[in-house]
């Protein structure tokens, strides 16, 4: 063990008060400076925090961005997402390898740069993409894979990758990225303009209960795909017993197709902070946390700073806005790369410093969350709605939309359209209206709430609305033009479900290899009617079953393209004419059997 690895590493640990709840920060902090956290590095870690070092190890394995052998000084994640590899991402990946002399999961004989792929990266909108480290390189080709890796062979730094800057505060000093924000349509409550505290102040005017009152009213739900009641929520948490409440922004935005808080988290930090900041006064709250998951990695700095000015304007910290006894912070907690931790309860696991493995309910997080308290998790856009309806009135957001699905909804729109991007669009609006926005083709097939969302479906439902009752959706809708395989989407985003799950429950860890071994099947040729039967009784049970909202959802998919496109299925059943199930030989079967108990199969 090198000498200087011990007095590093606690340092490290030092820098975070041996927090054990702060493990995540540790864990990074030791994969940046040694390219791992080692076997050695656990030992120094759990002894620092006075944790069991199975409880490092077990942590260290559950996260993407986390290894425990040594990566390359330079990491190139190359997404994998439907979307990427239908506009060439599997052609960037062969440039990529081939100019690397290695496979993705390998990594140099010099230890300079490893390649792996990774799922959605949140560039949907601006694919194939990647990261390098964690600078963004979006729109890529495979010269410029191969000129990529050549200027990385001769600097070594990430950063000079980026040769044109994105639009809006892409160009700010501390982002200095090349992502586009793609925003398409603006609206009044996302991207209207804002002004800094302005929804804040008339807030501490006002009781907790008025502002509680003032959320049920506008009818404001959930905008990360659940659609559960806001005000109720926030009623709930206030009136649990705690010494303290929290609130959590969750902006793990990890589902596949989505990007919307991405810009966002760009160009309306402010108008999210001040929705928190409302949150933790209505509460009675003293603390916020912002999720942040670790592909976001380069707004990191940029958001710090944004909440370092707004300590400087009294609008965080000690009696907020000349509120006397107002005390409220917020503190920005990097994920490492697990699509599970976008569900609440494996987000707060995540932020104590665990595995994000899922927790049974109840006790719900409005009754015990984070560090046993009672804990709000909001969705990033919800906490914007949350201020402006504050700012300009319940009547003003419930004027907007639907009866049932008040105000505006924020679309993440990918895939085969001329306009990919971000669209405020009212709710209630049709699915054809939003399709001819983004130029998509008039046959689609289209993706509505990414892989775990509600539907697959095809033009006879365009005129059906982007509501909670009717085609509901925490953001991503992904076209699909005629020409595309809908079976390989539904394979992929079957392998993304394996990939992500937790493994704690043996529906979802199981299950999902089950059904993705059918897919395969169906694909191959070799299905029958009773494998699809068969199929919608797995999804069923996986749906029933599962512990939590991965295993619950992972099934529609498959259910949703059975149910909208039959015929896909259908003309990839095998034929037979004599009635025996195809590709069953008796022979074989017998020979195995044989085998397997060291005896001579009886000939006939």
């Amino acid at each position: 063990m090198s000498d200087s690895l011990p007095t590093a590493i606690r340092a490290i640990c030092d820098q975070f008060e041996n927090d054990p709840h702060r493990m995540m920060d540790i864990a990074r902090a030791v994969q940046h400076r040694f390219n791992c956290v080692s076997p050695a590095a656990m030992d120094i870690i759990a002894a620092a925090l006075d944790v069991a070092r199975v409880e490092v190890e077990s942590f260290v394995s559950f996260y993407t961005f986390l290894s425990e052998e040594p990566t390359g000084d330079i990491v190139i994640r190359l997404c994998n997402d439907i979307v990427d590899r239908f506009h060439g991402g599997d052609e960037v990946a062969a440039a990529f390898a081939q100019e690397l002399g290695i496979q993705p999961g390998q990594t140099t004989s010099d230890l300079r740069i490893s390649l792996a792929y990774t799922a959605c990266i949140g560039m949907s909108d601006q694919a194939p993409a990647a990261l390098v480290n964690d600078v963004v390189v979006t729109e890529l080709s495979t010269d410029k894979a191969r000129r990529i890796v050549r200027d990385l062979k001769e600097h070594r730094n990430p950063q000079r990758l980026v040769e044109k800057l994105g639009d809006g505060n892409n160009t700010h000093p501390l982002v200095q990225s090349m992502v586009r924000n793609c925003i398409r349509r603006e609206g009044p409550v996302i991207f209207a303009p804002f002004e800094s505290g302005k929804a804040l102040r008339k807030a501490l005017s006002m009781s907790p209960a008025e502002i509680i009152r003032n959320i049920k009213t506008s009818r404001l739900r959930g905008r990360g795909g659940a659609g559960f009641p806001t005000g109720i929520k926030w009623e709930f948490t206030r009136a649990a017993p705690g010494r303290t409440r929290y609130i959590i922004c969750n902006a793990d935005e990890g589902e596949p197709g989505t990007f919307k808080d991405r810009v966002i988290l760009t160009e309306r930090p402010d108008l999210l902070f001040e929705g928190m900041t409302i949150g933790g006064y209505a509460l009675g709250g003293s603390e916020g946390i912002v999720y942040l998951r670790g592909e976001y990695a380069y707004l990191q700095r940029f958001l710090e700073e944004v909440l370092h000015q707004r300590r400087a304007a009294g609008l965080l910290g000690k009696n907020i806005a000349g509120k006397e006894g107002f005390d409220f912070d917020i503190r920005i907690q990097m994920g490492a790369g697990a699509y599970i931790c976008g569900a609440e309860t494996a987000l707060i696991n995540s932020c104590e410093g665990r595995r994000g493995d899922p927790r049974n309910r109840p006790p719900f997080p409005a009754q015990e969350g984070y560090l046993g308290q009672p804990t709000c998790v909001n969705n990033v856009e919800t906490l914007c709605c949350v201020a402006r309806i504050v700012e300009r009135g319940a009547a003003f957001f419930a004027q907007l939309g639907t009866q049932a699905s008040t105000g505006t909804k924020l679309l993440s729109i990918s895939g085969d359209c001329k306009q990919p991007g971000v669209y405020e669009v009212p709710f209630g609006i049709s699915l054809r209206e939003v399709l001819q926005m983004a130029g998509a083709p008039c046959d689609a097939a289209v993706q509505v709430g990414g892989p775990s969302g509600d539907q697959m479906v095809g033009a006879d439902a365009y005129d059906r609305a982007i509501c909670y009752d009717d085609l509901a959706t925490g953001g991503a809708i992904v076209v699909f033009a005629q020409e595309r395989d809908l079976l390989e989407v539904v394979d992929s985003y079957m392998e993304f479900f394996v990939d992500e799950s937790c493994g704690y429950c043996t529906p979802c860890r199981v299950g999902n290899v089950l059904l993705k071994k059918c897919i395969e099947k169906v694909i191959a040729g070799r299905a029958t009617p009773t494998d699809i039967e068969q199929m919608r009784r797995l999804c069923s049970t996986i749906k029933s079953t599962s512990r939590c909202g991965l295993g619950q959802t992972s099934p529609n998919p498959i259910l949703t393209t059975l149910k909208n496109f039959p015929a896909l299925y259908e003309r990839q059943l095998a034929k037979t004419d004599n009635g025996l199930q195809p590709g069953f030989n008796l022979e074989n079967a017998r020979s195995e059997a044989s085998r397997i108990v060291g005896r001579a199969p009886v000939r006939q």
